[in-house]
């Protein structure tokens, strides 16, 4: 049965919208089990009308309140993370323990924003001149949108709108068109857990949606993440129509393997980051870069058998290592980069295009790909592939490796392993990347910092959620006062009269 899929406005699901719509797949079935409706302008006028409308209350609304709120949607989560991760399962195709953690790591952004009354403290100076203090305070934007992708349809949008209705706004969020289903899933819940009716608005679709969002007066500030030239356009359009904007683009991820590393180590590492979620991942190891040919012999030799080795099959396995890609036409991409990696010479040792799964022949599977011999002016080193496909660039020396990182595109998230402490420091502090993981291959930072990469991982000056989600959500008022002396003429005991 083919379920259609709405939008959330005002506290209900309603079916407005253009007559299009677009098909949501089982990616380990290929069949379709979904319809979700696309959103025109009208609609996107109706989720920011409701959310203008209940903005205000809820800015209102003190952040003891608005962190208690946050508090019982935690607990809901917690209850039922199983049911949520399920509905990823089937949309995105993500293995049932992957779709878990991605869970998880939504939660911990939930559990940061209910300390709202703690964030969200001024400063105040006494005195800055005689009898006069000054303090500041930060204060919601009103209604501001996140426009999320497929890869994480639970753990994205948590990066955006728990940070934004703890700080007093109202939320508007645009899902991926491909995984639609879990944004009214969360819509309901933070309803059950009792936030007013208006504050949390969905609205599916496509361009068009994301266009009417752009250019709507009324809506201060824009979220995004996606793929770079998309970053780009929205950032750019966002900020001509006077909104602010953080636009998290693409990324292609290199992992430094020293000579000093513990090669299992290292090893399992790239099998997790390269292969995990079927490389569906914007932080995904898939650039290795051994340092010296024996560093990178010994890499190799590891490494083949166990991606020829990996575990893949539909996400409601157990069993699995590996899941489906989203979507045929992302499969046909990712299959068409591996084509371009042999036209140009990397050498491929293990060729994903030829995986099969039995009893699945029309699902959006593709094996895990390794290439060694990768030169940095190969397609498939400067673009994202956003698929299971491992690029082994081999470098002489650290200083090569370093180089190439910093010379490269995109500046999202890197590692080095290595037993090396100045090594890794050095590798630290040098590098020109967002996220660093020393002896960590996808260094996701922790809900109470903030994620972000450098270069053109990243357009606006804000990461997302920690500190820097709560200064993206908010602007900032200073206040200077000085009260006249008041008079002190002592206590009177007779009737007051009018003077």
């Amino acid at each position: 049965m083919v379920t259609q899929i709405n939008h959330f406005i005002n506290g209900k699901e309603v079916s407005g919208g253009t007559e299009r719509s677009f098909p949501v797949f089982n990616p380990a079935t290929g069949e379709q089990t979904g319809r979700v409706v696309a959103a025109n302008g009208a609609v996107v006028a109706d989720a920011v009308s409701a959310a203008s409308k209940a903005a205000q209350g809820w800015a209102d609304t003190t952040p003891l309140r608005r962190a208690r709120v946050l508090n019982r949607f935690l607990r809901i989560l917690e209850d039922r993370a199983s049911q949520l991760a399920d509905v990823i399962v089937s949309e995105h195709g993500k293995v049932h323990s992957d779709a878990l953690g991605e869970v998880q790591r939504g939660m911990e952004v939930v559990e940061f924003a209910t300390a709202a009354p703690q964030l969200l403290k001024g400063e105040l100076t006494e005195n800055v001149g005689t009898r006069v203090d000054s303090y500041s305070t930060r204060q919601p934007l009103g209604v501001v949108a996140g426009i999320t992708p497929f890869n994480f349809p639970v753990m994205v949008p948590m990066w955006m709108f728990p940070v934004a209705l703890a700080c007093g706004n109202a939320f508007i969020l645009k899902p991926s068109e491909r995984a639609p289903s879990a944004s009214l899933i969360m819509a309901e819940w933070l309803k059950e857990a009792g936030l007013p009716d208006g504050v949390f608005n969905v609205v599916q679709g496509d361009k068009e949606a994301v266009d009417a969002l752009l250019h709507h007066p009324d809506i201060s500030a824009i979220s995004f993440v996606g793929s770079t030239p998309i970053a780009q356009t929205i950032y750019s359009t966002a900020a001509n129509t006077g909104k602010r904007c953080q636009a998290l683009g693409g990324a292609k991820n290199h992992m430094i393997v020293m000579p000093d590393a513990d090669m299992d180590q290292a090893v399992d590492a790239l099998m997790g980051a390269a292969y995990g979620s079927a490389g569906e991942r914007c932080m995904a190891i898939s650039v290795a870069v051994p340092v010296g040919e024996g560093t990178a012999d010994k890499l190799i030799s590891a490494l083949e058998p166990k991606v020829r080795g990996l575990r893949i099959g539909p996400g409601t396995d157990r069993e699995t290592e590996m899941g489906p890609l989203v979507t045929k036409q992302h499969l046909e991409k990712v299959r068409s980069y591996i084509d371009a990696g042999v036209a140009e010479g990397a050498k491929l040792l293990v060729d994903g295009r030829k995986f099969r799964m039995q009893g699945y022949e029309n699902g959006f599977f593709v094996g895990g790909s390794l290439f060694d011999h990768v030169k940095p002016n190969m397609k498939i080193y400067k673009e994202e592939i956003f698929g299971p496909v491992l690029s082994v660039v081999r470098a002489p020396d650290y200083a090569t490796a370093a180089r190439m990182i910093n010379e490269h595109e995109f500046g999202n998230g890197t590692a080095i392993f290595t037993r090396d402490g100045d090594a890794a420091r050095e590798f630290a502090h040098q590098i020109k990347v967002g996220m660093v993981g020393i002896n960590v291959p996808i260094p996701v930072p922790m809900a109470f910092h903030s994620f972000g990469g450098w270069k053109a991982s990243i357009f606006g000056d804000h990461h997302m959620h920690g500190p820097e989600g709560v200064r993206f959500n908010t602007r900032m008022k200073t206040v200077t006062s000085r009260w006249p002396t008041g008079i002190r003429a002592g206590a009177e005991f007779v009737m007051p009269t009018m003077s």
